[in-house]
């Protein structure tokens, strides 16, 4: 088994990440990653299955990033409320869906916020 990096070494990682696209895929990223960490104190990162993890009493989503979007999973999401119409992808799905996010645009942040604290709820009820 793989030894967890330590939590410096996570930080680093996903910011390598980011730096890795020096286009709009890197800058929705470190956007992202920086309303997850505001929208919750307690939400700390993870890297796993080499991607960036956002956490808290279990996995709240992952950012990954590919050439015509940036994706971000939610482990949770068919049982998160999404009034805004946030999620794009993996609708069917019983248990996740996401967000892809592709060149131009934007992330609506109060509604964005709203569905981190709502996916934090959703695993501290577990």
């Amino acid at each position: 088994m793989t030894p967890r990096p330590a939590p410096s070494d996570v930080s680093r990682l996903i910011s390598e990440r980011i730096a890795e696209f020096a286009d709009w895929r890197g800058d929705s990223l470190a956007t992202v990653r920086a309303l997850i960490l505001a929208a919750d104190p307690e939400i700390h990162e993870e890297w796993k299955w080499n991607v960036p993890v956002w956490s808290k009493s279990g996995i709240i989503c992952t950012g990954e990033v590919y050439k015509k979007a940036v994706k971000l999973t939610f482990a949770k999401g068919a049982s998160l409320p999404d009034p805004h119409g946030l999620f794009t992808s993996s609708l069917d799905g019983k248990v996740r869906r996401a967000i892809d996010l592709a060149e131009g645009d934007q992330l609506p942040r109060r509604p964005f916020t709203a569905l981190i604290k709502a996916a934090a709820r959703a695993n501290a009820a577990k």
